[in-house]
């Protein structure tokens, strides 16, 4: 099993197949922006599948495709497959904004993705528009319909709670979850960038305390896909709703992840800026035994745990870069 250096075994990878994205949320991305990482600059397809194996031959089970916006790299449908094949690979997931998921929600779904997370802030139409940058809400909505009309289960909703935004649609969108049976997952806001740390800032613990009573939360100990969230259920248990708290209340002892890049660099914390390039290794033609010694090393740098509260403005690349 893949271990850092402070006893956490490292088995689930983020996995960025392109740093662009046909909107421009507010605390991810600004809205000139503009860049980008050259395409020769990308792995390709064949170097991922690489990269990926080593891991999971390292013993990492769970890998999570994410952007910028995923379904704006060509052909990722033919990629998951191919990842899906990996032996060992136990969980093959997606994170997308659901814009363009009406027309690749079969494939994708063909290909093996097993569970998919949509970004959501909210479901009313101008919120969405000035959140996204464009009117973004009905390209969503007709996203998620068809990913259930697919198969896919559960769907995961992502709402990015901010304070003055959208913190009064939190009750809204539970309902709307309940309604069709999704998880919600409420996140706080992270400083990343200067667009994270221009957003308003919204703690989830009175948020949590107050749901629970109006909705009849009660404690979940099933797990929901290996990531950081702390679920609680409905009573009559068809509907989670998740609690992420990198700020209020932190998950940095229980982190099991790292991220890669579109160019390669393998980020080993959101909070913090060591790194390491793959791309160096994979294109000066380093055997499987020396890519996997170089993911060990990598590992050896993750830092014990970010520094978003005492360091606010520390981390100056934008969330779209790191890799969702």
């Amino acid at each position: 099993m893949l271990s850092d250096r402070f006893g956490r075994s490292i088995d689930y990878l983020r996995v960025s197949v392109t740093d662009r994205c046909d909107l421009r949320c507010t605390y991810c991305m600004p809205k000139h922006f503009k860049d980008f990482e050259d395409p020769p600059d990308w792995l390709s397809f064949d170097e991922i599948e690489r990269v990926v194996g080593a891991f999971v031959r390292l013993g990492t089970s769970r890998v999570r495709l994410t952007g910028g916006e995923p379904l704006m790299r060509r052909h990722l449908p033919q990629l998951a497959g191919r990842l899906k094949a990996l032996p060992g690979l136990a969980d093959l997931s997606l994170s997308t904004n659901a814009t363009q998921l009406t027309r690749h929600a079969e494939d994708l779904k063909a290909a093996g993705i097993s569970r998919i997370n949509v970004s959501l802030d909210s479901l009313d139409r101008d919120c969405m528009s000035r959140i996204t940058g464009r009117d973004s809400l009905p390209l969503i909505l007709d996203g998620l319909k068809a990913a259930k009309e697919a198969g896919f289960a559960p769907i995961k909703i992502n709402m990015v709670a901010m304070r003055g935004v959208n913190d009064d649609e939190i009750d809204d969108m539970v309902e709307f979850c309940i309604r069709h049976q999704f998880v919600l997952r409420l996140i706080e806001v992270m400083p990343v960038g200067a667009t994270g740390q221009d957003s308003s800032y919204l703690g989830l613990a009175e948020v949590q305390a107050r749901l629970k009573e109006k909705f009849q939360l009660r404690p979940q100990a099933l797990e929901l896909g290996g990531g950081p969230a702390r679920y609680l259920a409905t009573a009559d248990g068809l509907t989670s709703i998740g609690f992420i708290t990198p700020l209020s209340q932190h998950f940095c002892a229980s982190c099991n992840r790292v991220r890669l890049a579109v160019d390669g660099t393998l980020y080993l914390c959101l909070g913090q800026e060591e790194k390491f390039e793959l791309r160096p290794l994979l294109r000066g033609g380093c055997s499987d035994a020396e890519l996997e010694q170089a993911i060990r090393q990598a590992i050896e740098l993750k830092p014990q745990q970010h520094d978003f509260n005492q360091r606010p403005d520390k981390i100056i690349r934008f969330m779209s870069q790191t890799g969702g």
